[in-house]
């Protein structure tokens, strides 16, 4: 099983970055995926997560700034993330998960928002 993150990078606040998460190895489509992240000395935050039927759910603190969507067809989860913040500055993990446990967790991918 792989979880394949991509599209960090360096921006600046106010801008945009889309992260993707590639899915192999399990049958995506019966998947709960999400993303968490972490910054330095912070604990891991759930950040968002879309359940198989495509139920989506947010921290408060990205509501309405970020998107999260899956394309079954590619095996592939997304996350949109619209209006950055320096506090946006993570690094950011995807998982996949089922019966209420997350059963597989991609690398992470670094966000970093400058002021």
């Amino acid at each position: 099983v792989q979880l394949q993150a991509s599209g960090g990078g360096l921006v600046q606040a106010g801008g945009s970055l889309t992260l993707s998460c590639v899915v192999s190895g399990v049958a995506f489509s019966t998947y709960g995926m999400g993303w968490y992240r972490q910054a330095p000395d912070l604990q891991r935050e759930l950040v968002a997560g879309i359940s198989s039927r495509g139920i989506t759910n947010y921290v408060d603190s990205v509501k309405g700034r970020f998107t999260i969507s899956r394309d079954n067809a590619k095996n592939t989860m997304y996350l949109q993330m619209n209006s950055l913040k320096p506090e946006d500055t993570a690094v950011y993990y995807c998982y996949a998960q089922s019966w209420g446990a997350i059963h597989y967790w991609g690398q992470g991918t670094q966000v970093t928002v400058s002021s």
